[in-house]
C-alpha cells in the first residue's frame, strides 16, 4: 500500500494491537520476510520504508533525519491509529527517539534494538566508511567494506556461506538509485542527539542489545536504560548489530512478550 502524501510505502499483517517497525538504514520491508509468521497473530504489524527507503519515495540531498518525524505522524495518521507500539531499530531506533520526544502522546510502548541516542565521532568516522563504499556503486565491494561492521564475530564465522550468498545477492541487486539513497540516509544523521532528552520518555520502554555490537555498543546502551526510568534491557549473547537477523527467534519472541 502507498501513502501518496509523503510518498510512503507500506504493508499490514494481522489485526490487533498496532506495532509500527521502523527500519535500520540499510533495510526496507523485505527486511522483515522471515519474522513475519514468528510474530504473534494479535499484533497488527505495521511495515515500512523511511523516504529513501525501499519503495518510498526519493528525498533531495541535505535533509535531516527529524523529516522522517512527521512522515510517520502522517502514516499513523492515514491508518486511524490514535495510539500505536513503536519498534526502531539503529537508525530507525534515532527516528523512534524523535518521534516519541515530540509526540508522546500517541506511543504506548517503545522498543529500541540496537541503536544510540547520540551520533559521536566513531559512529560517524564508520558512516564515512559507508559512504566511501557506497560511491563504488558495486554491491560485492559495500559489502566487504561495510558489513563486518554489521554482524558479530561469532556470526561471521559460524555462516560464512550464508552471508557469502548475501554478498552475491548485493552484488546482483544494488543499483546507483539505492546507493544514492543509501548516501543521503548516512548524512542525515551526522550532528544528531537526543542524549540530553531522553529521560523525558515516560513510556514503557524495552532495550535490545547484542553483546558484540561495536556499532551501537552494550555501554551505550546500558546508559540508556538509567536514563529511562520506566525500561528495561535485555542482552542478547553472541549477537552483534544485526541480531534481528543473527537471533531471530529470541528477536522475535521478545517482542512478542513485551507487547
Amino acid at each position: 500500500m502507498y501513502l501518496e502524501n509523503p510518498g510512503i510505502y507500506y504493508e499490514i499483517y494481522n489485526r490487533g494491537k498496532p506495532v509500527i517497525f521502523l527500519n535500520g538504514i540499510m533495510m526496507n520491508t523485505l527486511s522483515w520476510n522471515a519474522h513475519i509468521e514468528k510474530f504473534d497473530k494479535n499484533l497488527k504489524i505495521i511495515l515500512y520504508d523511511a523516504r529513501d527507503e525501499g519503495k518510498s519515495a526519493k528525498l533531495k540531498e541535505g535533509y535531516d533525519i527529524h523529516i522522517h518525524t512527521e512522515d510517520l505522524k502522517k502514516l499513523i495518521e492515514h491508518l486511524g491509529e490514535e495510539k500505536i507500539n513503536l519498534v526502531g531499530l539503529s537508525y530507525g531506533g534515532q527516528i523512534a527517539q524523535n518521534f516519541i520526544l515530540k509526540y508522546p502522546e500517541m506511543v504506548d510502548k517503545l522498543i529500541l534494538v540496537n541503536t544510540i541516542d547520540h551520533i559521536d565521532n566513531y559512529l560517524n568516522s564508520v558512516g564515512e566508511v559507508w559512504k566511501y563504499a557506497s560511491k563504488t556503486y558495486e554491491g560485492d565491494i559495500f559489502f566487504d567494506l561495510a558489513l563486518p561492521f554489521i554482524y558479530s564475530r561469532t556470526f561471521y564465522n559460524e555462516n560464512f556461506e550464508w552471508l557469502s550468498k548475501r554478498r552475491e545477492m548485493f552484488k546482483d541487486l544494488l543499483t546507483k538509485d539505492w546507493f544514492d539513497s543509501f548516501i543521503r540516509l548516512a548524512s542525515s544523521n551526522n550532528n544528531w542527539t537526543v542524549k540530553d532528552k531522553i529521560s523525558e520518555i515516560t513510556s514503557k520502554t524495552l532495550l535490545i542489545a547484542g553483546d558484540e555490537d561495536i556499532i551501537t555498543p552494550l555501554s551505550e546502551m546500558q546508559r540508556m536504560h538509567k536514563s529511562i526510568k520506566n525500561s528495561e534491557l535485555v542482552v542478547i549473547e553472541n549477537a552483534g548489530h544485526g541480531l534481528f537477523l543473527e537471533k531471530i527467534e529470541e528477536f522475535c519472541n521478545l517482542i512478542n512478550n513485551f507487547l
